[in-house]
């Protein structure tokens, strides 16, 4: 199925880049989205492709890029929500939101809901980067998501990627029937940039103790470009590593949280929960 509309966030750099330049040499048309407007352009260049920038620390750039992607992309057949990362200090942003729950899971699951009726028509797969950090850190308090109580930035990025499968499982279990296929994976080790702002200690894991076991980003793409790939076999709604179901966090398996947490998360991002 050459010639499919993909959208990847997170694909100015490491494993969204990776990932782009994989499907697009595959012949697929890859759409990147990034937060630097010149890496984000420089990417594109290079794959002849179409990309736009968006701030996912501004709910408002949310809004404006799922406007245009709607009017500029009568199919969109693979949604990839990659833009993440790890923060320092605790931060609110411009919308009140702790920022790393907000970048992590509120940005993309406002994007992927504003895109819902596009995605239902192309029968699309929804594809949601989540990391090992989610059984690590991952403590999913549901009446304390922006963590004011318990916040270090292990924590609030484990329950980021802890909510990338809950959000994962309940898309799969409201729309599956629609025609959306879903799914969550753990990227691996790799080398990227994604801790370089962080005051966690995981930046000097990453840079100085693990640095001679990460991977490139090329193999840490590997997984979404085989969950992104036609023909390939994977059970909808799982949490994938090295092209494999794996066990999330105990959380993951909660249906009650999962719908919990899609009902707060629409209400802070003024969406109605239905």
């Amino acid at each position: 199925m050459a010639g499919r509309t993909i959208i990847i966030t997170g694909a100015s750099d490491g494993i969204g880049a990776a990932a782009a330049r994989a499907l697009t040499s595959a012949g697929d048309s890859v759409v990147v989205v990034g937060r630097s407007a010149e890496k984000t352009a420089a990417v594109a260049a290079e794959l002849g492709a179409e990309y736009h920038v968006a701030d996912f620390s501004r709910l408002a750039d949310v809004r404006a890029l799922a406007a245009t992607l709607l009017e500029s992309y009568p199919r969109i057949d693979v949604l990839a929500n990659n833009a993440g990362g790890i923060m320092g200090e605790r931060e609110l942003t411009v919308d009140g939101h702790e920022k790393t729950l907000q970048v992590n899971h509120l940005a993309p699951f406002l994007l992927t809901t504003l895109l819902l009726d596009r995605l239902i028509e192309s029968r699309a797969t929804v594809i949601n980067t989540a990391s090992v950090a989610n059984t690590l850190f991952g403590n999913l308090d549901i009446d304390d998501l922006g963590n004011e109580k318990r916040y270090s930035p292990n924590k609030a990025y484990g329950d980021g990627k802890l909510a990338n499968i809950l959000f994962t499982r309940e898309l799969d279990r409201r729309y599956r029937g629609h025609g959306i296929t879903t799914a969550a994976f753990h990227p691996g080790l790799v080398a990227t940039s994604f801790a370089s702002n962080t005051t966690s200690l995981l930046r000097h894991v990453y840079g100085l103790v693990l640095s001679r076991f990460l991977i490139s980003p090329a193999k840490g793409a590997d997984t979404l470009v085989w969950l992104a790939t036609p023909g390939t076999s994977w059970k909808s709604g799982g949490y994938y590593t090295r092209r494999k179901l794996d066990r999330a966090n105990k959380q993951a398996d909660d249906a009650a949280l999962a719908a919990r947490l899609w009902e707060k998360s629409a209400s802070l991002v003024a969406l109605p929960a239905d």
